[in-house]
């Protein structure tokens, strides 16, 4: 059985990553509308009907926005801490409202969700990685720096989501106030291009196939300077930036073939 998977939008203006088998997927986190996530899905043949949960890391709105009409109108499952959903100032329904705990596995249908705690200025954090017949994959967003929890998911992935948010010079020139660039280079903002590029070097498995580049800041970096500077170590792992403008294609992962891009699920 194969993994499908895509990147809805990842960036500051909203993030929803869509995962899932033939039968069943998640989301992680839904800060698209509702409106918008049904039509990125409709583009890429995927369905709302086979999504059976949605799992949010942290309060941030460019992770929540569009959760409580989504959750409402799919009556969907929301897996999310206590001090993340009070963070979020949601009105949710709370016959939908489940908690979830760091490290232990939380099964929909065929698929295994596992969370674990992330350096970032939220009040609970949680990175996901879904797996599914030994096939995983991670969504590392939003992290502020390496961690021990980290290391150990990314080795584990197939594929994965990984934030490449910033690049430090163009952080460093540009127009940002200084507390602003004190706050993303800290130890609990976001990742930076080299941060990232040494957790890829020095951790990447030999079966990972795809890489997925992620939050990238509008103003601090840019798409051709980081896609370029993981190719060039890319070593087979296929490199695809992802977009905070739109969908990515949808992958299909295997444990024995990669094939991008399906048409209709």
């Amino acid at each position: 059985m194969s993994l499908f998977i895509s990147s809805l939008n990842t960036g500051s203006n909203g993030n929803c990553f869509y995962i899932g088998n033939e039968d069943d997927a998640v989301l992680i986190d839904a800060g698209l509308s509702c409106k918008e996530t049904e039509t990125r899905l409709s583009r890429l043949g995927l369905s709302m009907h086979k999504v059976r949960a949605i799992f949010i890391t942290h309060e941030h709105t460019d992770h929540i926005k569009g959760l409580p009409v989504l959750a409402k109108k799919y009556q969907l499952p929301i897996y999310i801490t206590a001090k993340t959903h009070l963070g979020g100032r949601q009105l949710l329904p709370s016959h939908l409202v489940y908690s979830f705990s760091s490290s232990e596995p939380i099964t929909i249908g065929d698929l295994e969700i596992v969370a674990f705690p992330k350096l970032h200025d939220a009040a609970e954090p949680h990175s996901f990685t879904v797996a599914c017949n030994d096939i995983k994959i991670g969504v590392f967003t939003d992290i502020g720096d390496h961690c021990e929890n980290l290391i150990h998911h990314f080795k584990q992935c197939h594929a994965a989501f990984l934030e490449a948010n910033y690049d430090d010079e163009m952080l460093d020139k540009g127009n940002y106030p200084y507390f602003l660039k004190r706050r993303i280079r800290g130890g609990n903002g976001h990742l930076s291009n080299q941060k990232a590029l040494d957790l890829f070097v020095n951790h990447r498995p030999e079966f990972m196939s795809h890489l997925f580049l992620s939050h990238l800041s509008r103003e601090n970096n840019c798409p051709d300077l980081v896609h370029q500077l993981f190719s060039e170590v890319a070593n087979g792992t296929e490199i695809i930036v992802a977009s905070r403008l739109q969908e990515t294609p949808v992958y299909q992962i295997s444990l024995k073939q990669i094939t991008p891009a399906l048409s209709t699920l």
